[in-house]
Parts: structure tokens; C-alpha cells; sequence
């Protein structure tokens, strides 16, 4: 760990270690390493898990070859040295069998994000984890906005930023680009927001 003026910055090492020890003591350790700063994440609601469950009908039904994984935790970043727990993690169906708490990113096609309601939503859905996904060369961000009621996806990473992001409104049909290649009809998410 180092300290540098107000910011401090967590290896990777020292994450793996709190992480360790936070788990066993806690019922579901929520915890994420971005940019070298622990970041804890709120449990979802039961909105959330609705959104959740619609993307996974969604996906099965197109796809299915493909499975969501649900909060499955991904290496991230440069040299894999962040820990990442997007909502769900699009890949083959058994890409993670065998592997630990944190898994190898390569077969993941999108990673996805549906907001909380919480303070720290815009900095880590909004800006830190796109960021972090294009670094790993994810090849789709699909980010589920209910403080917008918006859908957004980032797709054609070049290793630093995801070079296309398109927005549209809950009611829009959004087309989720090839290696994905979803069309969503996102009509129903107007229901299951505040």
C-alpha cells in the first residue's frame, strides 16, 4: 500500500489479502480493486435483480451457447492487477470452471452494469469501469443507466477506452454489437425503475 498526499493506492496483493479476510468474515464481501482504490459496492435491490434476470432471458434466448454469470469477479486492467464484480459477465457456458474468485477476463464478450442507486455509481459504473474493461479488452460494456433510464454500449476497445459508446432510452431497441450480436427490445425496463 502507498500513501501520496490524500490518495492511496492498494496493490494488488494487498487486496487478494483484505479480500481473504473480509470474506470470512462477512456474509458477501462486495469489494472491488479499481485504478489501486478499494472500492465496496451495495448490495442490489430486488429492481436490480429484475433487470438481472430480464438480460439473462434476453441472452439465453439468443444465445445459447452463452451463459450470464452473475457477479462473477474478473482481473482487470493493466496486467490483470485490478479486481473487478461486474453484474453479470457474458461468455461460454462453463468459461469459468475451475478457476477462483477471480477469474481470467479473456473469454468474457460483455461485462454489464446495472446502476445502484448509491453516491459512488457515476465515478464506477459511469467512468472507472468502462475504463477498466477496455483496458482488459473486453469487447462489450453494456451498462443498464435507472437514474437515466438509459442503456448504453461501449464496444471497440483499443486497450485504453472503448472507441464507440451508443445511448438510448428504456422504449429503444439496442443492437449489441458482434461478438455479442443481441438485439434488446427494452421496453419493459420503463416498469422497474423509481
Amino acid at each position: 500500500m502507498t500513501v501520496t498526499g490524500d490518495r492511496v493506492h492498494v496493490e494488488t496483493e494487498d487486496f487478494d489479502e483484505l479480500y481473504r479476510i473480509l470474506s470470512r468474515t462477512a456474509e458477501r464481501a462486495r469489494m472491488e480493486l479499481i485504478d489501486g482504490k478499494v472500492r465496496s459496492k451495495p448490495g442490489p435491490d430486488g429492481s436490480h435483480g429484475r433487470f438481472m434476470q430480464w438480460l439473462m432471458r434476453c441472452c439465453v434466448r439468443s444465445r445459447p451457447e452463452l451463459w450470464l454469470y452473475p457477479v462473477q469477479g474478473l482481473k482487470v486492467q493493466a496486467h490483470r492487477a485490478g479486481r473487478a464484480r461486474p453484474d453479470g459477465s457474458l461468455a461460454p457456458s462453463g468459461a469459468f470452471a475451475g478457476q477462483g474468485e477471480w477469474a481470467d477476463p479473456d473469454p468474457v464478450l460483455m461485462a454489464v452494469q446495472v446502476t445502484l442507486y448509491d453516491s459512488e455509481t457515476d465515478a464506477r459504473d459511469r467512468t472507472e469501469k468502462p475504463r477498466a474493461y477496455a483496458e482488459t479488452d473486453i469487447p462489450v460494456y453494456l451498462l443498464i443507466d435507472r437514474d437515466s433510464c438509459e442503456v448504453t454500449v461501449f464496444s471497440e476497445p483499443d486497450g485504453v477506452r472503448y472507441e464507440s459508446a451508443r445511448t438510448v432510452p428504456f422504449g429503444k431497441t439496442v443492437d449489441l454489437p458482434d461478438p455479442v450480436g443481441i438485439t434488446l427490445e427494452t421496453e419493459q425496463l420503463k416498469d422497474w425503475v423509481r
